[in-house]
């Protein structure tokens, strides 16, 4: 083969100690591929810090200078196909692909591009051209209706790996399966225990975290989503999902258009934390989760569409109000950069359709007001009243506030609803018990529309702080009322009200328009003064109302900090919200925990007979009903930092997994491994709602088992029972066995355990 590309002059013979020796390489179907043996050259070749150049400063470069190339060029092919008028096509060196609505359209674009490349003087082997076809590969990927998917035969070959045995191996198969990152959820946090073996600095050890990210990974190629494709229009919905865990940040895209159950996914990103990122307060991380993941989506779907963003908590507000917190890790010039590019993001919008849009995915309470998470969407606000303070002098007597609230008065609820008229300067109000906040607040708009048709106005304007209401007005209560009033066959949350307030709002024009309660005094305007005087004048001409205006933003970080935190006292939730870049007041701290409806029904129950001694496990056999939890132990060398824990409810025998991520995977492993496999299926598991126990993989995986699963009081420790105190024990244990902390606890794990079930009784 070598002799006859010689007679062709295809290769020639050289005794240079410059050159490198062709290399032929048999390739699949028989034939040969030539390609360059650069071993030698390698060895003294200094390695190169940018050894990829910068694609936009190497095309400069190649628009500017003419060269004659030994090899088939980019720029060659596609000056051809551009002098030749070649129809829409899609090109990448000499690898071509066209497409159309059907197999006649096709044909024809793919005749016209072999035709130009002839005249051209190209020459085109015929076992390349494929013909038109629904599903192609082009570039190493599969195609089908615009989807992106990963070939079939690529999965295969992955899912038949065997474990690698050294570094080089698990670099060659991460090699392989990163190129596909796009279609993986949370790819970088499933594979950093195989980059760990990788590192210079580490031994190659393969263990079972390993071992269980290598199973992972693959099954999630086997199992991977199409991706696309990018579509546009009106009614178009490009959602961006953003998260920051413990080990990296992630973020998804998703579009949804009306009529599709669900969204279509454009891709999947994560990646680890780099540097002093990994310092950075949980609040700077959600930022940097959703800076990421805006910076990535804007070069997909372009900055002129809209984009609601879901973070896992609220950054739009950091990110308006312009001020570094004073407790913060990240630089001011990284804020400065963060502010600038979301804020101009945001601004790129239309009228009434800013460019972004941050959403609301979890409602407080857990009340999801009969929507899913992809449907709670901030709508057009083709209803929108303009700020207070921009309303002519003539519509000020039509305008109202509103304001709801609940509190725990011994045993009971009790909601407070009330209505500020600015220009009357006096409030209303009205209360009841048995409901919650949210109540209080459609009580509040019922209140303002009693109001407005009591005295004839020709207009309302209603001015809430409270995005449930606002957004309800704005679009969902037409979407209800098609619904005929149920979401799944079931009656929405606050059905009766939500009727009551829509039959009127047809009779009465009314405008909403949201009002932002965290607004330092400096630059409060005459609408957020009306917010705080609704308090005062409520307290003066109501006695009994409370409510409060002025802090509400302050307050939902407070409510936010001590659910987070577990539920603490006082100091403990003030200290925990510093200590994560969080700046509150007591009072705000005292505030909420007043009216936390949890605290109050904690100590209601520690009022009586703990459940876990008869009751409602009496009708259980051993092995039927498990309460599980995860506790956060220090990070070991393998990279584990969680144990999932499982009691058994009649006997509280313990049974422990570590894990390096509390995920919903690890849960179901966990379960699978220490409890079915061991005990038999269980009838019955409660948890709490965290992510880990909380979502539809979870949700699936009971249901297959005939499981009932059972989320209690979130994140308290007395309500979870039996399995909390065992936490306790646990950790006892494991730091006595580790000579007073909680170094190589892993190793001490499995005795611990032996002895909380030994000695948990009488300890």
């Amino acid at each position: 083969m070598i002799r006859e590309l010689e007679s062709q002059g295809v290769v020639s013979k050289t005794h240079s100690p410059f050159n490198s020796p062709i290399w032929p390489v048999h390739k699949s179907d028989g034939e040969w591929r030539l390609t360059v043996d650069y071993r030698a050259l390698n060895k003294v070749t200094p390695p190169l810090g940018a050894a990829v150049p910068d694609m936009l400063e190497l095309q400069y470069e190649l628009e500017s200078k003419a060269a004659k190339y030994p090899t088939i060029c980019h720029g060659l092919i596609q000056a051809a196909l551009e002098k030749g008028e070649a129809p829409e096509h899609l090109q990448y060196i000499d690898d071509i692909i066209v497409w159309g609505n059907t197999a006649a359209e096709v044909f024809e674009k793919g005749k016209k591009v072999i035709q130009i490349l002839l005249e051209a003087g190209f020459a085109i082997k015929k076992s390349k051209v494929k013909g038109p076809a629904h599903e192609i590969q082009f570039l190493g990927i599969k195609w089908q209706d615009g989807r992106q998917q990963i070939p079939t035969e690529v999965i295969n070959k992955i899912t038949v790996m065997s474990p690698p045995t050294n570094k080089k191996e698990t670099q060659a198969f991460l090699g392989a399966i990163g190129f596909w990152r796009m279609h993986i959820p949370e790819y970088s946090q499933i594979v950093s225990p195989l980059y760990l073996v990788t590192h210079k600095k580490n031994d190659f050890h393969w263990g079972p975290e390993q071992q269980q990210a290598f199973a992972q990974i693959k099954q999630e190629i086997a199992h991977a989503v199409a991706l696309g494709p990018v579509r546009t229009g009106p009614d178009m919905k490009n959602v961006l999902y953003s998260a920051a865990g413990n080990n990296g940040l992630s973020w998804s895209l998703w579009q949804k258009v009306p009529g599709e159950t669900r969204g279509r996914p454009l891709g999947f990103w994560s990646r680890s934390y780099r540097g002093s990122k990994a310092n950075y307060t949980p609040t700077e991380k959600e930022i940097l989760a959703a800076y990421e993941g805006v910076q990535a989506t804007s070069e997909m779907i372009g900055t002129e569409t809209q984009l609601l963003l879901a973070p896992r908590l609220p950054v739009l507000g950091w990110m308006f109000k312009g001020e570094v917190p004073s407790t913060h890790h990240a630089t001011d010039a990284t804020w400065s950069k963060w502010i600038a590019l979301i804020t101009q993001r945001a601004r790129m919008g239309k009228l009434n359709r800013p460019g972004i849009l941050e959403i609301i995915t979890n409602w407080p309470e857990g009340e999801n007001f009969g929507l899913t998470d992809e449907e709670q969407e901030q709508m057009t606000r083709a209803e929108e009243a303009p700020p207070y303070n921009q309303l002519p002098a003539e519509e000020t007597h039509y305008a109202l506030f509103t304001d709801g609230s609940c509190r725990i008065v011994g045993m009971n609820r009790k909601w407070k609803a009330a209505v500020w008229s600015p220009t009357r300067q006096v409030a209303e109000a009205t209360e009841g018990e048995g409901g919650s906040s949210q109540l209080a607040e459609l009580k509040a708009v019922q209140l303002a529309l009693d109001i407005a048709e009591r005295e004839g106005w020709p207009r309302l304007y209603l001015y809430t702080d409270s995005w449930m209401v606002a957004n309800a007005l704005w679009g969902w209560l037409k979407r209800w009322k098609e619904a005929n009033w149920q979401r799944g066959g079931k009656p929405i949350w606050a059905a009766k009200e939500w009727k009551d307030i829509a039959t009127r709002v047809e009779r009465l024009p009314v405008k909403v328009c949201h009002v932002d309660a965290h607004i330092p005094k400096s630059r409060a305007n005459e609408e957020h003064r009306n917010n705080e005087q609704v308090d005062r004048a409520a307290k003066i001409e109501v006695s009994k109302i409370d409510l409060d205006w002025e802090h509400k933003g302050e307050l939902f970080l407070a409510r936010w900090a001590h659910d987070a935190s577990g539920h603490q006292g006082r100091d403990a939730t003030y200290k925990w919200a510093r200590d994560r870049g969080v700046d509150l007041t007591m009072d705000s701290v005292s505030q909420v925990i007043h009216d936390c409806e949890t605290c109050a029904a904690i100590k209601q129950a520690k009022r009586v007979k703990p459940l876990w001694y008869g009751g409602r496990w009496s009708k259980y056999k051993y092995g039927e009903a498990w309460q599980i939890d995860y506790i956060t132990l220090p990070q070991t060398r393998q990279g584990k930092r969680y144990v999932l824990t499982m009691v058994e409810a009649t006997t509280g025998w313990l049974e422990t997994y570590p894990v390096p991520h509390a995920t919903a995977r690890n849960t179901i492993l966990g379960l699978e491994k220490q409890v079915l496999w061991r005990h038999g299926t269980p009838e019955r598991i409660e948890s709490d709602n965290g992510t880990h126990f909380k979502n539809s993989l979870i949700n699936t995986w009971a249901r297959e088992h005939g499981i009932e699963w059972v989320h209690h009081i979130p994140y308290h420790a007395p309500a979870a029972g039996k399995v909390e105190r065992h936490n306790a024990l646990l950790k006892t244990q494991l730091k006595a066995l580790g000579g007073g902390s909680f170094k190589n606890w892993e190793q001490y794990l499995a005795k611990a355990t032996w002895l909380a079930n030994t000695r948990g009784s009488t300890n």
